[in-house]
Protein backbone atom coordinates (compact mmCIF):
# COMPACT_ATOMS: atom_id res chain seq x y z
CA UNK A 1 0.00 0.00 0.00
CA UNK A 2 2.89 2.35 0.68
CA UNK A 3 4.13 2.05 -2.89
CA UNK A 4 0.73 3.04 -4.27
CA UNK A 5 0.59 6.05 -1.97
CA UNK A 6 4.05 7.20 -3.06
CA UNK A 7 3.13 6.66 -6.72
CA UNK A 8 -0.07 8.65 -6.23
CA UNK A 9 1.82 11.51 -4.59
CA UNK A 10 4.40 11.51 -7.38
CA UNK A 11 1.65 11.62 -9.98
CA UNK A 12 -0.07 14.47 -8.11
CA UNK A 13 3.15 16.51 -7.90
CA UNK A 14 3.91 15.84 -11.57
CA UNK A 15 0.39 16.89 -12.60
CA UNK A 16 0.46 20.06 -10.51
CA UNK A 17 3.90 20.90 -11.88
CA UNK A 18 2.66 20.51 -15.45
CA UNK A 19 -0.28 22.82 -14.74
CA UNK A 20 2.08 25.39 -13.21
CA UNK A 21 4.44 25.24 -16.21
CA UNK A 22 1.50 25.56 -18.61
CA UNK A 23 0.17 28.62 -16.77
CA UNK A 24 3.60 30.29 -16.80
CA UNK A 25 3.93 29.66 -20.55
CA UNK A 26 0.40 30.98 -21.13
CA UNK A 27 1.12 34.19 -19.18
CA UNK A 28 4.26 34.87 -21.22
CA UNK A 29 2.42 34.16 -24.48
CA UNK A 30 -0.33 36.59 -23.49
CA UNK A 31 2.22 39.30 -22.66
CA UNK A 32 3.94 38.72 -26.00
CA UNK A 33 0.64 38.91 -27.90
CA UNK A 34 -0.22 42.11 -26.05
CA UNK A 35 3.05 43.72 -27.14
CA UNK A 36 2.52 42.56 -30.73
CA UNK A 37 -1.11 43.71 -30.95
CA UNK A 38 -0.70 47.05 -29.13
CA UNK A 39 0.62 49.01 -32.17
CA UNK A 40 -2.09 47.53 -34.41
CA UNK A 41 -4.80 48.49 -31.93
CA UNK A 42 -3.39 52.01 -31.67
CA UNK A 43 -3.52 52.40 -35.46
CA UNK A 44 -7.12 51.17 -35.57
CA UNK A 45 -8.13 53.49 -32.74
CA UNK A 46 -6.53 56.45 -34.50
CA UNK A 47 -8.34 55.54 -37.73
CA UNK A 48 -11.65 55.21 -35.88
CA UNK A 49 -11.14 58.56 -34.16
CA UNK A 50 -10.32 60.20 -37.50
CA UNK A 51 -13.44 58.69 -39.07
CA UNK A 52 -15.55 59.94 -36.17
CA UNK A 53 -14.24 63.48 -36.43
CA UNK A 54 -14.90 63.66 -40.19
CA UNK A 55 -18.36 62.06 -40.03
CA UNK A 56 -21.42 64.27 -40.21
CA UNK A 57 -23.31 64.72 -36.97
CA UNK A 58 -26.72 63.13 -36.77
CA UNK A 59 -29.69 65.20 -37.86
CA UNK A 60 -30.47 67.23 -34.78
CA UNK A 61 -32.85 69.76 -36.27
CA UNK A 62 -35.69 69.90 -33.82
CA UNK A 63 -35.31 67.45 -30.97
CA UNK A 64 -38.42 68.75 -29.21
CA UNK A 65 -40.56 67.98 -32.26
CA UNK A 66 -39.12 64.46 -32.50
CA UNK A 67 -39.76 63.84 -28.81
CA UNK A 68 -43.33 65.10 -29.15
CA UNK A 69 -43.89 62.83 -32.15
CA UNK A 70 -42.56 59.84 -30.22
CA UNK A 71 -44.79 60.59 -27.24
CA UNK A 72 -47.80 60.99 -29.53
CA UNK A 73 -47.05 57.67 -31.24
CA UNK A 74 -46.80 55.84 -27.93
CA UNK A 75 -50.03 57.45 -26.70
CA UNK A 76 -51.83 56.51 -29.93
CA UNK A 77 -50.60 52.91 -29.67
CA UNK A 78 -51.84 52.60 -26.08
CA UNK A 79 -55.33 53.88 -26.97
Amino acid sequence: MGEKLIAGLQLMVFGMGMVYVFLIIMIYCMKLMSKIIEPIAAKQKAAADAAKSTAKPAASGNDAALAAAAVAAVAAKRN
